[in-house]
């Protein structure tokens, strides 16, 4: 046995430190194996080869968790912690599952939402800042048998867009608008936003919001509300995996409303802007829980049946 000296014995021991976790992992992955193998082959047990030899019998494995059709085959370019990408994806499968992406046409603004186009594999309009609901209702109204919907920033909808989107929704106008909040100017780096929090210290207010100076945040939401034209109203959340399954079934919710001829639907969705927060993504979802949530709570603001007989564009009378 050769004798180790006492440098090199020690230098041996903190390796083994370091390794034994992965190890541990390894050894557990190798047991874990040698189950599964027991379970689905007959042949040697405990043998990892029985499990990849080509000549062992094909497990039969069906795909339940997959990409949509209408959503591109690239990397997302949003920072991390972005909840863009999230709501890319839930569009995308609110489209595939009506079947509507042949007939499907998103108008996207200036800011992070305009890079919608770059994901989504349907037909896309760019438009200048704020004014997508006004695009969006001539090109329904044009375009009756198309599905429509605009998908901006609350620096473009609750900002410069404030009277398209107002108007849009009292004119009852049959789209479907994704409004995206994540209370800052994201794109031009963390302006403060007609949605900016009390307190929040964003680029143009270091020592935060001062509502004396900046006045109170919009809650679009509630304000559109009480409106008689819309007929779908709803703020939800993307920070947890509970709340982005009920994002996920609103914005389809908002989607079917159209189809069905029933009118204006909008989904506003607390999003994280971890880069422009100043936060990590961690601590961009605590944020949302903790501050945005209690000032924009979640829930549905507006849900009627519409327009009997159903619309097919905004109201022409």
């Amino acid at each position: 046995i050769e004798r180790k000296s006492g440098a090199e014995a020690q230098n041996r021991t903190a390796d083994t430190r370091l390794f034994r976790p992965l190890l541990y992992q390894l050894s557990y992955l190798g047991i874990s194996m040698g189950r599964l193998a027991e379970r689905y082959n007959n042949r040697r047990p405990g043998s990892l080869s029985s499990v990849f030899s080509p000549r062992a019998p094909h497990m039969t494995m069906q795909a339940t968790f997959k990409r949509p059709s209408c959503l591109k085959d690239k990397p997302f370019r949003y920072c991390p912690g972005c909840s863009h990408g999230v709501l890319h994806r839930m569009i995308a499968e609110a489209v595939d599952r009506l079947d509507i992406r042949d007939r499907t046409i998103g108008i996207a603004p200036v800011g992070c939402a305009v890079f919608a186009y770059d994901y989504l594999d349907i037909d896309m309009i760019e438009v200048p800042h704020g004014r997508p609901p006004a695009i969006a209702t001539g090109m329904k109204r044009s375009r009756p048998d198309t599905v429509v919907f605009s998908y901006q920033g609350d620096g473009d909808l609750a900002a410069i867009g404030t009277a398209e989107i107002v108007h849009a929704a009292a004119r009852g106008e049959n789209i479907t608008v994704i409004f995206v909040n994540n209370g800052n100017y994201g794109m031009t780096g963390g302006q403060m936003a007609p949605t900016t929090l009390p307190g929040q210290k964003t680029t143009t207010t270091p020592e935060g919001r001062n509502v004396r100076e900046a006045g109170n945040p919009l809650r679009v939401s509630e304000m559109l509300a009480t409106l008689d034209g819309p007929v779908y109203i709803e703020r939800v959340s993307v920070e947890s995996p509970k709340n982005a399954l009920a994002a996920k079934r609103s914005i389809l919710k908002a989607f079917r409303n159209q189809v069905e001829g029933k009118g204006f639907s909008l989904v506003e969705v607390l999003s994280m802007c971890p880069t422009d927060w100043g936060m990590s993504p961690a601590q961009a979802v605590a944020w949302v829980r903790n501050n945005m949530m209690k000032y924009y709570p979640l829930g549905v603001f507006k849900d009627s049946p519409g327009i009997p007989g159903g619309r097919t564009g905004g109201n022409k009378g």
